[in-house]
């Protein structure tokens, strides 16, 4: 029903719980779906599934339609008969809280080699039709991502664009001759894709089944060393040497006085309207196979964006730049239909522009809490300013946690302001924003997990401009209690974001809803 009240939770399924090391689409993460399900949440967000490199971020993937081998659930392939278990009854002695990455890539990538180079040996015959199956439905980017990755693998990982020219500019006789001589470790990168869809999909349709939809992420560039770049060069600003001239990011904001230089490549906006955009449409094609749901990172980017000439230490000498603007989602729509399945992340320096090209298209924006409190009432993050079209956060995976934030990060007049405001005193900080969060007018309300668990800082997900130690936070299973399940799900019902309380109200909600949006003045 259009306009029923949602909540869900932001957690990366790297941040779920194991003994393996990382979060993996294992049990623990079925047992997570049911305890969404337990609390009525409908919404699990995710950050980006992609295959991630140096500095781990989700946001730089060597692939838009590919996705993280470090994701698979080992113990699933012991179940298949693909592994023995007692590889993994010798597994290092991995830490609960957080994910070591540098041990993952020694210690599980070698043992993804070991389950492909004997897939043929111990597959029986279904799984072997199952992956030969895969490998034809996805060829239009399988075979180019699994020969880049071999190759990234026979360079010592270095970016494509210092390989040899012969490969670099894609000539026909030197990828054949690639093809040939790095055909093992092809196949090993076609498995790991066979086996992270197989499980991924079969874990939404596990959480699909119990009326809990997938939102996911797609950020608006894709890194430089990606298979993307690689494949389509005419499509982003790279020189004859295949270096980019100009790179993305954003100008000085709230996370950063100095702005934040992305160094992603730069999109070709006049070679892309010629073909009609067709790589973004294969793009958000895989996407929604992945998830129900995508939030597009850095939507104004679609307006207009920052571009940085490549070579410069911060992101302050950049300029805007006009981006495709409403030409891009009228395509969008011819292929996917009016109502398009997106979320816009429209944070940062927000103009005019970009808040027309949101509402031309009906797609909800974004709210932050922990954003509220710098200035005044007028602030268009506090809850009272708020229409229907947004999907609210308590704080997003940049942010610090709400603990965190009322702690140490906010400044003593957002904390008096956040006091005055939700008449409080402050010690149950991260609850009161949920709650805020929840009660608001705003349709979608998703909180972290880390807010629900009442976490500090040490939780955080991210501190945009930190190179190293982001992506690591872990949750552990004992510290869900049944006070903390029962108090969210108290939420979720108390404020109308059970849609179970609709069922059979859709003439009454109807009527209410369409008071609200008069009211409220929301598209």
């Amino acid at each position: 029903m259009k306009d029923v009240r949602r909540s869900g939770i932001l957690l990366h399924p790297t941040s779920l719980p194991g003994r393996y090391g990382i979060g993996t689409f294992n049990q623990d993460a079925y047992s997570w779906v049911e305890c969404l399900a337990q609390t009525h949440q409908t919404l699990w967000q995710v950050l980006p599934l992609g295959p991630t490199g140096y500095g781990d971020s989700p946001y730089q993937s060597f692939s838009s339609f590919a996705g993280n081998p470090y994701l698979i659930s080992l113990e699933n392939l012991v179940e298949l008969g693909l592994l023995e278990q007692s590889a993994l009854d010798v597994a290092p002695d991995f830490p609960r809280d957080r994910v070591d990455y540098g041990t993952i890539y020694t210690w599980k990538l070698p043992l993804l080699r070991r389950v492909a180079d004997q897939f043929e040996r111990r597959a029986h015959a279904e799984l072997k039709a199952e992956f030969a199956q895969f490998c034809v439905d996805n060829k239009d980017w399988l075979d180019d991502f699994a020969l880049f990755m071999a190759l990234k693998d026979a360079h010592g990982g270095a970016p494509w664009n210092q390989w040899e020219m012969p490969l670099r500019s894609r000539k026909k006789r030197a990828l054949e001759s690639a093809r040939t001589q790095h055909a093992a470790a092809i196949h090993g990168h076609m498995v790991n894709q066979w086996l992270f869809y197989r499980q991924w999909l079969h874990l939404k349709g596990f959480a699909n089944a119990r009326g809990i939809l997938i939102v996911g992420d797609i950020p608006i560039f894709v890194a430089m060393d990606s298979c993307d770049a690689w494949t389509n060069p005419d499509e982003f600003y790279l020189d004859q040497e295949f270096q980019p001239t100009v790179v993305a990011g954003v100008p000085p904001d709230y996370f950063s006085a100095t702005g934040q230089l992305w160094g992603n490549p730069l999109y070709r906006w006049d070679v892309m309207k010629k073909n009609r955009y067709a790589w973004w449409l294969r793009r958000i094609g895989a996407a929604l196979r992945l998830y129900d749901l995508v939030r597009i990172d850095h939507f104004r980017g679609f307006a207009g964006y920052w571009e940085v000439p490549a070579g410069e230490a911060t992101a302050i000498k950049g300029r805007w730049m006009p981006g495709p603007g409403a030409d891009f989602f009228v395509v969008v729509q011819e292929e996917l239909g009016n109502n398009l399945p997106i979320i816009a992340e429209d944070l940062g320096e927000i103009t005019p522009d970009v808040i027309a090209l949101r509402n031309q298209f009906n797609l909800p924006g974004m709210k932050i809490l922990q954003f509220a409190f710098s200035t005044d009432a007028s602030d268009k993050f506090l809850p009272h300013n708020y229409t229907r079209n947004f999907v609210v956060y308590s704080g997003t995976h940049d942010n610090d946690t709400t603990w965190g934030w009322y702690r140490h990060t906010a400044t003593e007049k957002e904390r008096d302001f956040f006091r005055r405001y939700f008449r409080t005193d402050g010690r149950d900080a991260a609850w009161t924003m949920i709650e805020a969060a929840f009660r608001s007018v705003a349709a979608t309300a998703i909180v972290p997990l880390q807010d629900v668990l009442n976490l500090g800082g040490e939780a955080r997900m991210n501190l945009p401009g930190r190179a190293t130690g982001n992506w690591t936070w872990r949750y552990l299973p004992e510290q869900l209690t049944g006070h903390v399940i029962d108090r969210l799900a108290e939420a979720t019902q108390l404020f109308g974001r059970d849609p179970s309380l609709y069922e059979g109200k859709d003439e009454e909600a109807g009527g209410q809803s369409g008071q609200d949006e008069k009211g409220a003045g929301a598209g």
